[in-house]
Order: structure tokens, then C-alpha cells, then sequence
């Protein structure tokens, strides 16, 4: 019997080295389900496939496993109805730069006369005149593939493209018919000759031009977010900081930038240094500062960084750049650093660094006093939650935090340890994406810290079925102060003296009543739950927990948090 489409499909994403698809399956799955029983058959390597029984998982489960892992998974969902589902996780990793082959099927194009036609009522309702336009702002290119002899060159453009600086999901419609067409003789191809783009080198004269600002600089800055992402950033900014005693503030970090105990790090708040700077350097940065609450002074320079310094696919953003400089972290530190050798003497960078130590001295005693007033408070502080789980997990522990880890009380001192919720913050990312990121560390232990509207967003029935069935030990952590926090923030930040405000009553739409027992709905996975209502019990509770992922079960802690936290 002659290579199917779609056997020929997930040959070729193995042999170009995509080792996971995740998918939630449809009837357009037929030809892929057949292939997957006939590789099994005859021994061929295809991906793993990871079944996810709601979309936004699978492609949450692909953007922590590819963040984690550097590598390109492929997800596949159901036509029109399961792109649809997909959008929110979708932007989540578009505005991430994860890149992400993701597929669907289509509603079969012909009525009847071929093989993989129109044989169920949902077929026609199914079909759109612009599938894979629900996702085109959110992908950077979209095709549907139309005949078997275009299936190398489909996956390779795929593939290149998303891997492209910079990086993101694509999007690859598949008609059930085509999938079902045997594949002609020698119309594989054995090689893929459509390579990424290399990633563009920083600009020499502009590099000169932001040495001589730095270099001049008597309270420089740097603003990071995602220096993390690109390979060897972290080590880069490290020691680049480190050398000419420049503070670094991580506004928002999607990935870790430095180390929590390096000398130039001056945590997460930009009212730090923001206002006091004179030259700012941002790094990968898309709101290095909230410009309605911080701002640089009216003088101060602003060096805007990244492989898109000025955020293109953003409709307005209103941030200074006084210079701009495309290129990667990496590459542009070391250009950075190359310039500024002979430009700075030691007795500038000494005085540098007696600034920020004594300023460093002052954040760290206000950290350890927030953490000392937090200790026995009831209801319990993220403050305290965030300590204890530093002081619990091993240095080794992955961390995936949607919203409510408190940095500064949570140290990491390696790179690809920390990874943040993406700056779309579509929620119910970090639930899938500490299971994805278990999935690339088998070896490693992983934790979720989730608010509890990120956790009901994120589907638990099928977040913990994921994790049973593909045996994920993962602890989630949920932060559980029954209310969208978020939302209570905006109303009173804006309305500070309003009547939602000074009402003994609850506002509509913030409090969430009567909130099910997260801890059972774990343990109904056969997981092990528990209730902490006490910050006492809390370091016990997760002992408790973190052997319980070490013996191979998942584990959730429901947090009882205060109200305004």
C-alpha cells in the first residue's frame, strides 16, 4: 500500500525534528490516526503525539515545552470550531516569540466522490470562507496545503518561518482530502534546503553611538524583560551588568534575565531607577515603564533594543528611543561591551557600583521586612507563599508563574528556570505550560503558581487529566483570594474615591462566591490535594507536595490568600 499525505506529514516533521504533536482530535483526524497506526506498524519515527482534550492546552502545553526545551513543536485541532479555540493561547505565544507549527484540519472540501469527502452533518456548518483568518493577526504566516507534492515545502517554509527572528506560531490548514491522497513516487524530500533566516547583527555605528551614551552616563539603567530568550542572554547581561556596574530592573520578565543575586539587580518595579536614570538601556523590553504611574526624566536617553526594537506588530506604542537597535541580546552586549572597553575607566565604574550596592542594600532590607511582616498574617500573603516556595523548591526547579509570584521573595540563579505569563496575559496559559515544560525536563521538578481565575481559565478537569495520563508530575499552586484581582486593581486605581470604591458592598463582577474545592478536583485525577489556610502550615504543605511530585504524583496546594493581595 502506497505513503499516505498524511503519513508522509508526520514523517517529515520528525525527520526535521519536531518530536511532539499535540492535538485534540476531530473527524478530520481520520488520515492522521490511520498514519499513526501505520508508522506504529511499520516502525517509522513520527511525532509523539500528546493528546489534550481542549485546545488552549495543547497550545499552552507546546509554548512551555518549547520555551523549555528551544525546540519547535507542532499542535493540531479541529478545523474552524478548534482554531477557534486556540486564539488565546495563539496570542499568548505570538507576543512571546515562541514558535509553533500550528495546524488544523478542514471541514473536507468536496460533497461527496473522494476519499475523506463530506460524511457528516457537521461538515458544512464546519466550513469558512477564512479559516485560518481567526488567527492571521496572531501567526506569521498562514497556508493550506492543496496537493501531495507540496508537503516538503509546506513543513519547510513552515518550519523556517516560524524560526525566523523573530520568532512565532504558524498557522497550516490541512483538507481532509488531501491528507487521504497516497503520495507520489519520490516526491518526499530527503533534505530540507529552506533554512531560518540568520538573526540580524547590531548595526556598528549605532552600537558606537549608544557606548558613548553609556559611557557618559552618572545613573545609566537597563530595563529588561526577555533577555532570557535569546541563547546566552542571560549569561551576556550578567556579565556585561556586572563589568560596567550598570542596575538592572526586570519590568514583567516573561524569562529570567540575571541572576536574583547578582550585585546589579534591582528587581521588578521601574519606580526604582526609572525617574532617577539618565541613560536607559532596554532590552527586549515591550513597557519597560507604565508611563501613567513612571517615567524617565524629560533628559534622559532611551536606547531601545531587540529583534524588533520598536514592536511593529503593536498598533501604538508611544515609548522613547532616542537610538534603536535591532539584533539579539547576546549579540548586541557583546558589541556593547566591546565598545565600552575603551571607553570607561575604573574609577567611574567603581563609583557606579557604590551607588547601586548602597541602593541594593536598601531594596534587599525592604524585602526581608515585607517578608517578616508577611510571616504569621492571616489570610496568607503571596509574600509568604513566594518565600516558603523559594526556601522549599531545589535549585534546580522550574518555575512558571501566571501573575501572582512575588519575585523578589522567589530566587533564581540559573538561566531557563523562570518563565512568566505573556504579556497578552491571555489566561489559562500556566497551568499547560508548567505541564510542557515537565514534558522537555522529565528530571526536573516543576511548579505552577496560579491566581485562582487563571486556574479555573486554564480547564482543570483537563489540566489534571493531562497530567495522569501523561504522567506530568507537576505541583500547582494556587493563590486563592476568590476574586479577579486585576479587575478590582483597575476599578480602584481609577476611581479611587468612586462608589465601588467606598461601598460596604461587594462590586459586581470582581468576587468570585462560592469557589469549588481546587484541592479535590486534583485528587479526583488521582492527584494529591490540599487546603492551606494557615501560614504556619504552609511550609509543611509544601514539603508534602514537592515529595508527592517526586514520587511521580501531580500535586495542588489551594492557597487561602488575603483579599487585596
Amino acid at each position: 500500500m502506497s505513503e499516505s499525505v498524511a503519513e508522509a506529514y508526520l514523517s517529515l516533521l520528525a525527520d526535521r525534528g519536531v518530536d511532539y504533536l499535540f492535538g485534540n482530535a476531530g473527524t478530520d483526524f481520520a488520515p492522521l490516526i490511520e498514519a499513526y497506526a501505520s508508522a506504529n506498524q511499520r516502525g517509522a519515527r513520527v511525532p509523539t503525539p500528546i493528546l489534550a482534550a481542549h485546545e488552549n492546552l495543547a497550545v499552552s502545553m507546546a509554548h512551555g515545552y518549547g520555551v523549555v526545551s528551544r525546540r519547535i513543536p507542532a499542535v493540531m485541532v479541529h478545523v474552524s470550531v478548534g482554531t477557534a479555540n486556540t486564539i488565546c493561547a495563539a496570542m499568548n505565544a505570538s507576543r512571546e516569540n515562541v514558535p509553533i507549527l500550528l495546524s488544523a484540519g478542514r471541514s473536507p472540501i468536496t460533497e461527496t466522490g473522494m476519499h475523506g469527502s463530506r460524511d457528516g452533518y457537521i461538515h458544512w456548518a464546519q466550513e469558512m470562507y477564512d479559516q485560518a483568518g481567526l488567527v492571521r493577526e496572531f501567526v506569521k504566516w498562514d497556508y493550506e496545503l492543496r496537493l501531495p507534492e507540496q508537503v516538503g515545502t509546506v513543513v519547510d517554509r513552515a518550519l523556517s518561518i516560524a524560526d525566523s527572528e523573530p520568532k512565532g506560531p504558524v498557522y497550516l490548514s490541512l483538507p481532509r482530502e488531501v491528507l487521504a491522497m497516497p503520495m507520489p513516487e519520490g516526491a518526499r524530500q530527503a533534505t530540507n534546503r529552506l533554512q531560518p533566516a540568520s538573526p540580524a547583527s547590531p548595526d556598528a555605528a549605532a552600537v558606537e553611538m549608544a557606548a558613548k551614551m553609556l559611557a557618559s552616563a552618572k545613573s545609566p539603567l537597563i530595563v529588561a524583560a526577555n533577555v532570557g530568550r535569546d541563547p546566552g542572554g542571560f549569561d551576556a547581561l550578567s556579565a556585561f551588568a556586572l563589568r560596567f556596574a550598570i542596575p538592572v530592573l526586570q519590568h514583567r520578565p516573561r524569562y529570567l534575565c540575571l541572576p536574583s543575586s547578582h550585585p546589579m539587580n534591582l528587581g521588578y518595579e521601574p519606580g526604582v531607577g526609572v525617574p532617577q536614570a539618565d541613560v536607559i538601556l532596554v532590552l527586549e523590553s515591550d513597557v519597560p515603564w507604565l508611563p501613567g504611574k513612571v517615567k524617565p526624566a524629560e533628559d534622559c536617553k532611551v536606547i531601545q533594543c531587540g529583534y524588533d526594537p520598536i514592536y511593529s506588530h503593536i498598533p501604538i506604542r508611544g515609548f522613547s528611543s532616542d537610538l534603536s537597535i535591532t539584533g539579539g541580546s547576546t549579540a548586541t552586549l557583546k558589541a556593547l561591551s566591546a565598545a565600552l572597553e575603551t571607553r570607561m575607566d575604573g574609577a567611574a565604574i567603581a563609583a557606579r557600583r557604590a551607588k547601586v550596592e548602597e541602593k541594593r542594600s536598601g531594596l534587599a532590607k525592604g524585602w526581608a521586612a515585607a517578608r517578616d511582616a508577611a510571616a504569621h498574617r492571616a489570610p496568607i500573603s503571596p509574600v509568604w507563599v513566594s518565600h516558603c516556595l523559594n526556601q522549599a523548591k531545589d535549585p534546580r526547579t522550574i518555575v512558571i508563574n501566571e501573575y501572582t509570584l512575588v519575585m523578589e521573595q522567589c530566587g533564581f540563579e540559573e538561566a531557563g528556570l523562570y518563565f512568566g505569563s505573556s504579556s497578552a496575559s491571555g489566561l489559562g496559559w500556566g497551568a499547560g505550560a508548567a505541564l510542557g515544560a515537565k514534558l522537555a525536563a522529565p528530571d526536573q521538578s516543576v511548579v505552577a503558581v496560579l491566581g485562582d481565575g487563571a486556574y479555573m481559565f486554564s480547564n482543570p478537569v483537563v489540566v489534571h487529566h493531562a497530567a495522569a495520563m501523561h504522567k506530568l508530575p507537576v505541583l500547582f499552586i494556587v493563590m486563592n483570594n476568590n476574586m479577579w484581582n486585576a479587575v478590582r486593581r483597575a476599578t480602584t486605581g481609577m476611581y479611587p474615591q468612586g462608589e465601588a470604591s467606598q461601598s460596604n458592598n461587594a462590586p459586581p463582577f470582581i468576587h468570585l462566591a462560592e469557589l469549588p474545592a481546587f484541592e479535590e478536583v486534583c485528587a479526583a485525577a488521582g492527584g494529591y490535594g490540599e487546603r492551606v489556610e494557615s501560614p504556619d502550615a504552609l511550609p509543611a504543605a509544601l514539603e508534602r507536595a514537592m515529595a508527592a511530585i517526586k514520587e511521580g504524583r501531580q500535586a495542588l496546594l489551594n492557597v487561602i490568600c488575603a483579599a487585596g493581595d
